[in-house]
């Protein structure tokens, strides 16, 4: 059966182009909601991704608050709010099938959005803040075992028909992997950062730049991949990595291949290629890398964040340990 052709991301719109999802403020409301939306973009420096996911969060918040009290939603109105309407709407999306996460991003997203109406001077309303959210499980990263990353990275040529697209899938999770990237990261590279050196400079989250050693392995990998692939060879700049028809290649695709690996190699669900960045912290750590040197390394803001992964290795060596000491078994 012929595959279907990968869907293209294109360029990326900048931030002004993100849509605002339809909101039923009234008119001296809805001017506050246009500012915090340009602030989140133009002060703050959020991604596209968590942009959106906000302003659909407050988008939903007001359109709850519109049934709740019976009409447009103004700055009184919001003033007025008590803490039994936020746990109404809670309430109403916790029943809709809303899970813990989601509820907590919400929640983040509407107190956001009162900090920036106080903050202005437009309204204040203090019993958000006496809100509790949801209790959220405690999330460890799921990295794979490094044979197991390993044999991603070099079977996930296999899976494709074109060599060209085979290199190029084999190249990014060799960047991932090798330099720990998040996959927007990766797939955001341009072609200027050609030809490779033994170092590149990333701009993540919020616009945090950071360095990062490039592998021998890395090198190859995206060097292969270049030489085969049949866009972008007289282009200075334009995407690094390109789907089938040349554009800037969706991160939906990768995913795909992880998951037909997953299949072929009988890896589990939670490997993804995010997994492959997990796999690259816990693995320096186990190495004997040191904390401070791996928040650098994966832009984490917070050392708190990259202290999960001592977890990791904690239970890693818990499970060697049941396995191997002859104590363990009593």
């Amino acid at each position: 059966m012929r595959r279907a052709a990968e869907p293209e991301t294109g360029d990326q719109p900048a931030p002004p182009d993100l849509p605002l999802p339809p909101v039923a403020f009234a008119p001296d409301a809805a001017a506050g909601w246009l500012d915090w939306f340009r602030e989140l973009r133009d002060v703050r420096r959020l991604s596209d991704h968590t942009i959106s996911a906000y302003a659909r969060d407050v988008g939903a918040f007001v359109h709850f608050l519109g049934e709740h009290l019976g009409g447009p939603v103004g700055l009184a109105a919001l003033q007025s709010l008590e803490i039994a309407d936020f746990r109404a709407w809670l309430a109403q999306r916790r029943t809709a099938g809303s899970q813990s996460s989601s509820l907590a991003r919400g929640l983040a997203a509407v107190r956001g959005f009162f900090r920036y109406l106080h903050k202005t001077g437009q309204a204040e309303n203090r019993a958000i803040a006496m809100l509790q959210g949801p209790k959220l499980p405690h999330a460890v990263p799921k990295p794979l075992a490094p044979d197991a990353a390993l044999a991603a990275v070099s079977q996930v040529g296999t899976l494709a028909e074109q060599p060209w697209v085979a290199a190029r899938d084999c190249a990014v999770l060799t960047l991932i992997y090798g330099c720990g990237l998040r996959i927007s990261e990766a797939l955001g590279l341009q072609r200027s950062v050609l030809p490779l050196s033994d170092s590149l400079i990333i701009s993540g989250k919020g616009g945090r730049m950071r360095q990062v050693p490039v592998l021998p392995a890395v090198r190859e990998a995206i060097a292969a991949y270049t030489a085969l692939c049949p866009y972008g060879k007289n282009i200075s700049d334009g995407p690094l990595f390109v789907g089938v028809r040349g554009k800037r290649l969706n991160p939906r695709m990768v995913q795909l291949a992880m998951a037909r690996l997953r299949g072929a190699l009988g890896l589990p669900e939670s490997a993804t290629p995010h997994a492959l960045r997990h796999s690259f912290a816990t693995h320096l750590l186990g190495a004997g890398g040191d904390l401070r040197t791996i928040q650098e390394l994966l832009g984490h803001a917070s050392l708190s964040t990259t202290q999960r992964y001592t977890e990791v290795d904690t239970e890693r060596l818990r499970a060697v340990y049941q396995a191997a000491h002859p104590r363990a078994q009593e």
